[in-house]
């Protein structure tokens, strides 16, 4: 009876291994002349498509925002900041390029103490 139990705990660690494998080291489906670096870590969860050359999260955008700057200009380039430093937190810094983002959206206005940009987009690499 002892080897039986420790047989099964033995398959039910592998399988636990075998999931853990799967969840944080996802090969990119159909790469584009030669191979691209896995998708790992949380970045793995998402589903993925390829866009002009580019793999790009299919539906899960991330969001950045500023206040209180001096410019527009500075605005834009604080809230991309914002969003760039959540997706480096949350993947890793191949996915926070902002310039290479899908759909991305950029609103800006001026207030009392400054202007204030809100930016979205789909992270890609």
């Amino acid at each position: 009876m002892l080897f039986s139990n420790s047989i099964f705990l033995s398959v039910r660690i592998a399988a636990v291994f075998a999931l853990a494998a799967g969840f944080v080291s996802v090969s990119e489906a159909a790469p584009r002349k030669g191979a691209m670096p896995a998708v790992t870590g949380l970045a793995a969860m998402h589903d993925m498509r390829r866009e002009g050359g580019r793999l790009c999260f299919s539906d899960h955008f991330h969001y950045g925002s500023s206040n209180g700057e001096k410019s527009m200009k500075a605005a834009q380039a604080a809230a991309i900041r914002s969003w760039a430093d959540f997706v480096i937190f949350e993947y890793d810094p191949s996915w926070a390029n902002f310039g290479k983002s899908g759909s991305k959206d950029i609103k800006c206005a001026p207030g009392g103490g400054g202007w204030s940009c809100d930016v979205s987009s789909r992270p890609c690499r």
